[in-house]
């Protein structure tokens, strides 16, 4: 190990399990004082227990690392505070947030529930959001107070957010404001010294073996790296950029950019419209795939 992290301190979402276990194991193996939140819910979001933060802690300290668990629900107001304010008074300080939490509803469009929907959307999205501007508001206290700040946000978005995937519109749509709440992070956050970036991890977890088995090689561990070094001082200068991890693989995803434009002057006619938008698709980039049930 490198210790690229030590003497910081990292919260990680959803880490008594899958990724973000992994990621708290990394970043404790690399010198960073970790902790870990897991409300301990079921592969819906049933249920609660502290188990697996505590489980999670409890190895991170067998391997000489320093952890304390959080069993909030980061998608309340509450539980993000209480997850900040772990840190701080734990630890004295706060220098990376690794947003994780989630959980899965999978149905068709035309079967999927008003409840499923708001389930998978406020654990993904809000889970993002209200640990984030939390996070965010104790950095820019610190800058405010004369204070430098070479902070990290890793949000979790997904190859479903990125590119579509069938059977899983509420998990989907969740993803893909991720991507965009990132960079909104991003551009608002760097004149307080604070970096946020993206991952879209595919790895074999309890979250996806059931649709994928063995098929999905990659494990948790090959994933994390890339979040450990975007949550340490070696990534700045990096911010806005959302990367696409499997395996040994790692991609710079380029998302929405102005493609081919016809600028007429004046208004169209919808036939003048729809025959501009043929030409202009002709000589555009094929869009990306959408991925089979179950993306990871």
């Amino acid at each position: 190990m490198t210790g690229i992290c030590t003497g910081q301190v990292a919260v990680v979402t959803g880490a008594g399990r899958g990724l973000g276990r992994a990621h708290a194991r990394a970043l404790a193996a690399e010198g960073a004082r970790v902790v870990v939140n897991d409300l301990g819910t079921g592969l819906a979001g049933e249920g609660s227990s502290e188990g697996p933060a505590q489980e999670a802690v409890r190895e991170i300290r067998e391997r000489g690392g320093e952890a304390v668990a959080h069993a909030g629900d980061v998608a309340t107001g509450e539980g993000a505070a209480s997850l900040v304010a772990t840190a701080l008074e734990t630890f004295g300080r706060l220098d990376v947030l690794v947003n994780n939490a989630g959980f899965l509803r999978d149905r068709m469009l035309v079967n999927l529930d008003e409840d499923d929907w708001d389930a998978v959307v406020r654990v993904h999205l809000k889970g993002h959001f209200l640990p984030l501007r939390c996070a965010a508001a104790h950095w820019r206290a610190e800058t405010k107070a004369g204070r430098a700040v070479r902070a990290s946000i890793v949000n979790t978005t997904s190859g479903a957010g990125l590119l579509g995937s069938v059977g899983q519109a509420n998990y989907a749509a969740a993803k893909a404001g991720i991507v965009a709440l990132t960079l909104v992070a991003a551009a608002e956050l760097a004149r307080y010294g604070v970096r946020a970036n993206a991952v879209a991890p595919a790895a074999r977890t309890r979250m996806t073996e059931e649709t994928f088995g063995e098929t999905l090689v990659s494990t948790p561990e090959d994933v994390s790296p890339l979040v450990v070094w975007l949550g340490s001082p070696a990534s700045a200068g990096i911010t806005g950029q959302v990367f696409e991890a499997e395996g040994g693989r790692i991609t710079v995803m380029e998302g929405w950019r102005r493609g081919p434009t016809a600028d007429r002057g004046g208004r169209w006619t919808p036939t003048g419209a729809g025959d501009a938008a043929r030409r202009l698709l002709a000589g555009a980039r094929p869009a990306g795939p959408v991925y089979g049930a179950a993306a990871p």
